[in-house]
């Protein structure tokens, strides 16, 4: 993944604001020689199979600065070295918050990536203003289909009909359980659903540990909130992208309930941004919420917590979390040449085959057959992936990032600080919401 700051930077960045008028200027993303004035032949059908043509380099641009990025480049070095002299991926790794604005401009000027890896919810974004080169006919000739990835994730690399990336993973939130605190009550593991959860909460408390589940009022709060949400049977946006939906009953119980844990005596109020996570790895509280990526850095770094990893409980009707996905993309600054866009597509296969490597960063690998390798069963995330149909992706909408950054994770603060009563701070950000989702769709229909 990244570090905690420049992961919390990138999700909390806004995906349209700055935007625009560089993406604007990228069109045309699937014309081989575009820019030259003679009609532009088409592009190169992707047939399976080894790399043929003369030798090229291609630019690959990720934002893995943290613990995972010695798995990537590991990885990349290993292709390399097996096809030298026909290929050479050059790696350009930047903080996600820089990677996602300067994308559009390099492309445009034919200095950005030919390969990339995003987020999932950036691909709506960059696929609208034709950033991106649809890659159907790599999955057809990989006789690829949902049947092979986490269905969720598949689903997400869709937009417009085209499908414009392959998943490589996923990564949640997860629950962080210290285990040497939960021998206090008698258990060996998280409780799974609302009652016993509260239960040990108590029981915790009770057996001297202060505060046992800290709750942030910024990251990752909002990712908590869209969890709840979700158990709690309520959906985020329309499907249409018109309207915010996490002002309902379901999004008010969420809420409420994160409120609660300070109320109850659980958390301590106003926690700061990080501080819960610390006070985890420095054996202070029970449970933390957060994401995967965390898994290596409480290796590292704290090498003496005795400690675990659940699913997040069911706190509402049923199982739901939080996640994203890393997707390999092509640019259509790639598909000025015939020869690095057949290169780039054997890239991204032959990377995507190995995501058993890139399970040991700690990610949950996006392909059926990666996910169920022997070699990958005792890695501590690979038991949130027992229940599929738990995770839930945010919608291809473009320019969602400016909606969550400017309306809902505002809305979760407020309520978490006591600014706002949690209904209250959901109706106000639901009616910013609402306005930004409308520009968005002005703008990106220009």
């Amino acid at each position: 993944m990244t570090s905690p700051l420049s992961r919390r930077s990138f999700l909390g960045m806004s995906g349209a604001v700055g935007l625009t008028a560089a993406l604007a200027a990228c069109g045309g993303g699937s014309k081989i020689g575009a820019g030259s004035g003679a009609p532009a032949p088409a592009a190169p059908t992707f047939s399976g199979g080894e790399y043929a043509g003369p030798k090229v380099s291609l630019d690959f641009w990720n934002g893995f600065t943290g613990g995972d990025g010695p798995h990537m480049r590991s990885m990349l070095a290993a292709f390399n070295k097996e096809y030298s002299g026909r290929i050479e991926v050059r790696n350009v790794t930047r903080r996600w918050e820089d990677l996602y604005p300067a994308m559009p401009t390099a492309i445009s000027a034919g200095k950005g990536p030919d390969v990339a890896v995003i987020h999932n919810d950036w691909i709506g974004s960059f696929a609208a203003r034709q950033v991106l080169t649809p890659l159907d006919d790599v999955v057809s000739a990989l006789k690829l289909t949902e049947s092979d990835f986490i269905p969720a994730v598949w689903q997400a690399g869709v937009y417009g009909g085209k499908r414009f990336s392959v998943p490589l993973d996923v990564h949640c939130l997860g629950d962080y359980w210290n285990a040497a605190h939960l021998d206090k009550i008698g258990l060996k593991e998280a409780p799974a659903d609302k009652a016993t959860y509260e239960q040990a909460l108590g029981e915790l408390t009770e057996a001297g540990i202060a505060d046992p589940f800290w709750m942030p009022s910024k990251w990752p709060a909002h990712l908590m909130f869209m969890s709840l949400v979700w158990q709690f049977g309520g959906e985020l946006y329309s499907e249409d992208g018109a309207k915010a939906l996490w002002g309902s009953e379901q999004a008010t119980a969420a809420l409420s309930w994160m409120v609660e844990q300070i109320d109850k005596g659980n958390s301590p109020g106003k926690v700061a941004i990080d501080t819960q996570y610390a006070a985890f790895k420095n054996d202070k509280t029970s449970f933390t919420w957060d994401g995967i990526w965390q898994i290596n850095d409480l290796k590292t770094n704290a090498p003496n917590l005795r400690w675990g990893l659940s699913p997040i409980p069911v706190i509402g009707e049923s199982a739901a979390v939080w996640s994203a996905s890393h997707n390999f993309v092509m640019t259509s600054q790639t598909a000025r040449s015939a020869d690095k866009m057949q290169a780039a597509k054997f890239f991204v296969d032959y990377m995507s085959r190995r995501s058993t490597e890139w399970a040991k960063a700690g990610m949950i690998p996006a392909r059926n057959s990666a996910r169920q390798d022997p070699a990958v069963a005792d890695l501590p995330q690979i038991k949130l992936a027992q229940d599929l149909t738990a995770f839930h992706f945010l919608p291809a909408l473009p320019g969602v990032g400016d909606v969550q950054s400017k309306a809902l994770e505002l809305a979760v603060a407020k309520a978490v600080l006591k600014q706002a009563s949690p209904a209250d701070a959901l109706r106000d950000g639901v009616a910013s919401a609402d306005k930004l989702l409308a520009e968005n769709k002005r703008k990106y229909a220009r």
